[in-house]
């Protein structure tokens, strides 16, 4: 689904209009990302958790070369899906 479909799946189940869903979706979006770097945890219940975690530093290897190269740590973004979500679509 793409954020188009989104907006307007959103704009017919809440009964407004397109522009509205879209001003509506761009401001959940911004909600989650500021409790993300806030927090480093959104819980949204009925869909599942959105928790940001470290990945540390670690050697990898170039696959066109074989050569190995150090990966430096960063912050990653991680979803996990409610157990009522998996169940809705299974």
């Amino acid at each position: 689904m793409t954020k188009s479909e989104l907006i307007g799946q959103i704009a017919e189940n809440a009964g407004i209009s397109k522009s509205e869903a879209d001003k509506a979706y761009d401001a959940i979006i911004s909600a989650i990302m500021s409790g993300l770097k806030k927090d480093g945890n959104v819980p949204l219940t009925g869909l599942g958790t959105f928790k940001v975690t470290h990945r540390a530093a670690r050697s990898g290897r170039n696959p066109s070369t074989g050569e190995t190269i150090q990966i430096a740590a960063k912050n990653v973004l991680k979803f996990k899906a409610s157990k009522s979500a998996e169940a809705e679509i299974a």
